[in-house]
């Protein structure tokens, strides 16, 4: 009979995860390299028939093999309590996961350098909506916003306040908000993700300087960041916290949901639907006595955030009619 050991995956780097053996403590303050087992897998993983391009995400709990020479082979993921996952840049109808079993999520923005997409926000909540998994939206270089820039970090602010979603405005540059951050951070395994460019490398090294990230010069041509993260990794804080860093995104599309989920994760649409003349079956656009258009008419639902859904709607719409007529 095989000897099995338990562990947490660390770090992935495609054919090859890293894999922290589970001790007395589940989270030593810091790890290094020696603690780390590297171990693949053999055959294919399919949990719950989720259709991913990735089978084991950082944050896994796996069990292992021991073989020679150190390494170990993957034979058992345990169940998630969540996960976190984007569509397949390169398969549109398939998932690639980013995290698993994770506390907590922080959405890094700037409004300047790059500038601030809105869009972008929503896409990402609804990555992490689906599995309750609470966001903190973390706006980053204050440090270069002027007086009109602060009235719309107070619009945002107010926006997504007023959903549940707490907003932070740091500088990871001067230090700005970091202790209050940490306060937020410790005790919890977070994941933290943002676009390029967000300055999310320079955050990470400011609550922990002896991470040393490299971090990349925005483009000066194109006005966006370059990658600096190429594989999720988690990371060990000194003050007693877990983040789960992951490469930047680019952009976000969900032809994998349909119209209708969309609808269900707009949270404060879910709430309103419950007086649409066709509740959870109404999509929120021509139908007649929709609750959540009057309530988008009367300011109480963000118009920014129904456009955002809006066009999301069409996106998904317009891929699913290409799609049908390649099959005719």
């Amino acid at each position: 009979m095989e000897s099995l050991n338990t562990g947490i995956v660390i770090k992935s780097t495609g054919s090859w995860y890293k894999i922290l053996p589970i001790t007395d403590e589940l989270f030593l303050p810091h790890w290094s390299e020696d603690d780390v087992v590297e171990a693949r897998i053999k055959g294919k993983f399919r949990l719950g028939g989720l259709p991913v391009t990735n089978p084991i995400a950082v944050g896994d709990m796996v069990d292992y093999e021991l073989e020679q020479e150190g390494k170990g082979m993957i034979k058992h993921i345990h169940p998630r309590k969540n996960y976190v996952a984007r569509q397949s840049p390169r398969k549109k109808h398939e998932l690639h996961l980013l995290a698993s079993n994770v506390d907590q999520a922080i959405l890094v923005v700037s409004l300047k350098y790059p500038d601030l997409k809105l869009g972008f926000i929503d896409r990402f909540l609804l990555m992490t909506e689906p599995q309750d998994i609470p966001v903190i939206i973390v706006v980053n270089k204050v440090d270069l916003l002027d007086e009109d820039d602060f009235d719309l970090l107070g619009g945002l602010a107010m926006m997504y306040e007023k959903i549940g979603y707490q907003v932070l405005a740091i500088s990871a540059k001067n230090g700005d908000g970091i202790e209050e951050l940490k306060g937020l951070l410790k005790g919890k395994q977070t994941l933290i993700s943002g676009q390029s460019g967000v300055g999310k490398s320079t955050l990470l090294n400011a609550l922990e300087p002896t991470l040393d990230i490299k971090v990349a010069p925005i483009s000066e041509y194109m006005g966006k960041g370059q990658h600096t993260t190429t594989f999720a990794e988690m990371h060990s804080l000194s003050f007693g916290a877990q983040i789960i860093d992951t490469p930047g995104i680019k952009t976000l599309s969900f032809n994998n949901l349909e119209p209708q989920v969309v609808a269900h994760n707009y949270r404060e649409f879910f709430e309103a639907s419950a007086n649409c003349k066709f509740g959870g079956s109404c999509l929120h656009r021509n139908e007649p006595k929709c609750a959540v258009k009057a309530a988008v008419e009367s300011g109480e639902i963000s118009d920014i955030r129904y456009a955002n859904y809006l066009q999301i709607l069409e996106e998904i719409e317009a891929q699913n009619y290409w799609e049908r007529h390649k099959k005719m």
